[in-house]
């Protein structure tokens, strides 16, 4: 089994990225390629281009992983996609807290609420 795994799909018009396992340096490449393709679908929207980040089963988020996120926000925003990230939990929810990144996402408790919220 894959230490790491990112999963694109669409849900209606949303792309959904769901992140398994440990996201780190040597993780992070496989996560900045598909948030790229999410990014291109989300800009082909009709309504606010919205990519929605499945963090449920991500167990581990080193400073590399955060890094990747924050740079695609930055790259969202220029584009005008928002990037709503789901389910943070565990060591990931703490990382966010330390650093502040929290303060610069849309963060949903789940799925279904950034889902609704898109």
């Amino acid at each position: 089994m894959p230490r790491f795994a990112v999963h694109l799909r669409e849900v209606g018009a949303v792309p959904v990225l769901a992140l398994t396992g440990e996201l780190d340096h040597d993780t992070a490449p496989a996560l900045r390629e598909r948030l790229a393709e999410a990014l291109a679908r989300a800009g082909r929207a009709g309504r606010r281009p919205t990519v929605v980040v499945d963090c449920s089963e991500l167990a581990f988020c080193d400073s590399t992983g955060l890094n990747v996120l924050l740079a695609a926000r930055l790259q969202a925003d220029g584009q005008g996609v928002v990037i709503r990230l789901a389910a943070l939990r565990g060591h990931v929810v703490r990382m966010f807290d330390i650093t502040g990144a929290g303060t610069v996402f849309s963060i949903h408790p789940d799925l279904d609420d950034a889902l609704a919220a898109a």
